[in-house]
């Protein structure tokens, strides 16, 4: 008997602990939810306006350099006696790129040299023999050319000019501005390729759209070209052509020229391409300023008369990069007023009727 009074007393204890416990949790739980509705949400509001919405079409695209040239290494199978450039070099027209061995044809031209000597002495005395002072301008076209050709000067003239230009095409030059890439050859080398000129002053890019937004794009329209590599750049660029066939796909092929404005593009480097087209009188807000609520686009207006937070069902009619063209929700039967101050900052958290502050207004 007297064990089982200790058990009982043990048992009122423990329920009277708990009951301690429960009544602890009970009042930090109330607490904390009075400390949280007294906490005010900090906001960032625009208002909102209506304006020129640019609309986008979103492609992937690759740049091609707007001239491009595989180059050989002059007198190919010559050694290379000089090379001119290095990678990446930027070189105008006319620059002296390489400079093949030049042994061969430099005793080839003196030799020829020789030849047109001997040649001119015995075109004079051939013209003496026919009665003439050997002054050319006074020999008759006919007895001139007859006398070039049985003297051999004839010959020798042709050889020299021959012997000339075998020596000047030992050396390579540029054949329009651009930057060297691919560079091959070596000095004291069998020539081959030498290297691959590019201009890259301009760019193609070639990008595919669907048959169904052929009536977004024009020739002659604006576009933006933006390297995956570094996506913060952004170069201007004008729709050139549009190949009218549709392939087995259903893309079309559109091709825009590209300025290469501070060198940061480079040929067959991979780009995004966005085409805009202006929409007037739309009401913009930043992508931000959306988010999803219950199967539905949902904004927070400011009501600045109680300074909370107003659930408000949008539908979104374009999007681009960084915003939203929007209305009133169709099914919900909401509308949208110019003017209206528009929460774009941390509405995640946010209720309808939730108490707000503004820490910055954007107008």
């Amino acid at each position: 008997m007297k064990n089982n009074g200790i058990k009982a007393a043990v048992a009122v204890l423990a329920l009277l602990s708990l009951a301690a416990c429960k009544g602890e949790k009970e009042k930090e739980n109330n607490e904390d939810m009075a400390a949280m509705e007294q906490m005010v949400a900090e906001v960032d509001t625009i208002t909102l306006q209506r304006q020129v919405f640019q609309k986008q079409l979103l492609c992937n695209g690759k740049l091609v350099a707007a001239q491009k040239a595989e180059l050989p290494c002059p007198q190919p199978g010559s050694l290379v006696q000089r090379v001119c450039v290095k990678n990446g070099q930027v070189v105008s027209k006319g620059t002296l790129l390489c400079v093949a061995d030049t042994r061969t044809y430099q005793a080839e031209l003196e030799k020829s040299k020789h030849d047109m000597e001997r040649s001119r002495v015995e075109l004079q005395d051939k013209l003496i023999g026919l009665g003439y002072d050997g002054n050319l301008e006074k020999v008759p076209a006919e007895v001139l050319k007859r006398a070039e050709v049985i003297s051999g000067y004839y010959a020798a003239k042709y050889q020299l000019q021959a012997s000339q230009k075998q020596l000047k095409d030992c050396e390579l030059r540029a054949p329009f501005a651009g930057r060297v890439a691919n560079l091959e050859a070596r000095e004291n080398q069998p020539g081959g390729k030498f290297c691959v000129l590019i201009d890259d002053a301009f760019f193609e890019v070639e990008f595919k759209i669907l048959e169904a937004e052929l009536n977004f794009v024009k020739t002659g329209q604006q576009v933006v070209v933006s390297p995956f590599a570094d996506k913060d750049k952004r170069y201007l660029g004008t729709v050139t052509g549009i190949n009218p066939m549709v392939d087995e796909k259903g893309l079309v092929a559109v091709t825009a020229r590209v300025k290469n404005s501070g060198d940061g593009m480079m040929d067959g480097m991979n780009v995004r391409v966005i085409v805009e087209n202006a929409v007037p009188n739309m009401l913009v807000v930043p992508k931000e300023a959306v988010v999803e609520r219950d199967g539905y686009h949902v904004i927070f207006l400011y009501d600045k008369q109680t300074q909370r937070a107003v659930w408000t069902y949008v539908d979104v009619l374009y999007s681009n990069l960084g915003q939203f063209a929007i209305t009133g929700c169709e099914k919900k039967e909401t509308t949208l007023h110019e003017g209206s101050c528009v929460i774009v900052s941390g509405n995640l958290n946010l209720a309808d009727d939730t108490e707000v502050t503004i820490s910055r207004e954007n107008k």
